[in-house]
């Protein structure tokens, strides 16, 4: 609250009501737990409060590692949020899935295709049993693949689908870009009946987050977290994965990527547990009480990176029925083709909703036993 050197101008009581408190400290582990007074920090204003408690300190010369682990919000903070439109409830109500966990993939490559060859590959996805198809976090708009070429044959194609199979998918198409052009793609999304937007959360920034949500659309948000270790991977120095998963939830993010504990993307079973379980309220893990979320819809995590068919009964395992199973290489590289990939990956969710073993279930679905043999037993 004040500067590098002593100035005047707070009295004593200012600053006693605006003074940071020391709730603990362990020396050995080098953590302390600081308290800051709910009047320095805006409402409904996540920039701010980054700026405050992620700001200049972590600049100063005599600190050469911080790292900001957690961050426990009062009531009326979290309130002054909007939060997800959707969350999990209303995902699965859109979609018509009550319980089991939804199988999304990456189209792959991930650029490089056209327009319609991008949307012919999301309906084979969703004609074998994909729920969920979406762009990678660098498909925007490319002079290969135009957004609103892509938009119109990806949607058309999803209704071509949902006709011939009775059965509802989503197509998640990636608007990011500057804010007001990402607006723009929202609503051309909007306009062409889609349901779903996604945005790479770190390289758009919080305040587009917000201001994205404050528009009330009605699409679901799907946030990527491609870039989040340049600041959360270092465990000396940053922000963690779960500070970014608290705020992304207080912004208004619907389904975010969160780690797999399996596949191939950085985070322990631990982490990811914990931020899943916060994500979806489900206290499983914690041992502390947490703050009072209650107004602020859960989130749907989603796991994608390095996960193939055979992987899929470990997902549910540690993160639970309540997720987005993303399969990109896991779908495109099965040796009889993407069809056939598609199918095992939906074999292996039916799979586990029988209680069977992957192996048992293989045994009478060629594209789930093709998939096994060739990621889990060559």
């Amino acid at each position: 609250i004040g500067t590098w050197t002593k100035i005047s101008g707070l009295s004593a009581a200012q600053y006693k009501k605006l003074a940071p408190k020391l709730i603990w400290k362990n020396e050995a582990k080098h953590m302390v737990s600081i308290a800051y007074p709910l009047a320095l920090f805006e409402l409904k204003n996540i920039p701010q409060l980054l700026s405050s408690i992620g700001g200049n300190v972590f600049s100063m010369k005599v600190v050469t590692q911080l790292r900001l682990l957690d961050i426990e919000f009062p009531k009326v903070y979290i309130d002054s949020f909007l939060g997800p439109q959707h969350g999990i409830v209303g995902i699965r109500k859109i979609l018509k899935i009550k319980k089991r966990p939804l199988i999304g993939s990456i189209v792959k490559p991930k650029v490089g295709l056209t327009a319609k060859e991008h949307a012919q590959a999301a309906y084979t996805l969703w004609k074998n049993g994909v729920d969920i198809v979406k762009d990678d976090e660098n498909l925007t708009d490319l002079s290969f693949n135009r957004f609103k070429v892509r938009v119109k044959e990806v949607i058309k194609m999803r209704k071509q689908v949902e006709k011939e199979t009775g059965q509802l998918k989503l197509a998640v198409i990636n608007i990011t870009a500057p804010y007001n052009l990402a607006l723009e793609r929202a609503k051309y999304i909007k306009k062409m009946g889609g349901r779903c937007m996604m945005v790479d959360i770190v390289a758009m920034g919080w305040s587009a987050i917000q201001s994205l949500r404050q528009e009330n659309l009605g699409l679901i948000i799907h946030g990527h977290r491609a870039g989040h270790s340049m600041f959360t991977r270092n465990e000396e120095h940053g922000m963690t994965m779960y500070v970014v998963a608290k705020l992304a939830r207080l912004a208004g993010i619907d389904q975010l990527h969160t780690g797999t504990v399996v596949g191939k993307m950085d985070g322990t079973k631990t982490e990811v547990q914990k931020i899943d379980d916060f994500l979806k309220e489900d206290w499983l893990h914690f041992d502390n009480l947490q703050s009072d979320w209650s107004e602020i819809k859960p989130v749907m995590p989603i796991a994608s990176g390095g996960l193939h068919p055979g992987l899929l009964p470990d997902v549910v395992k540690y993160i639970g029925q309540d997720v987005i199973i993303n399969f990109g290489g896991g779908i495109f590289g099965h040796p009889d083709g993407v069809a056939a990939g598609a199918k095992a990956a939906s074999q292996a969710a039916q799979a586990v909703m029988n209680q069977q073993t992957l192996e048992e279930f293989s045994q009478t679905h060629d594209e789930l036993a093709t998939a096994l043999k060739f990621w889990v037993n060559n």
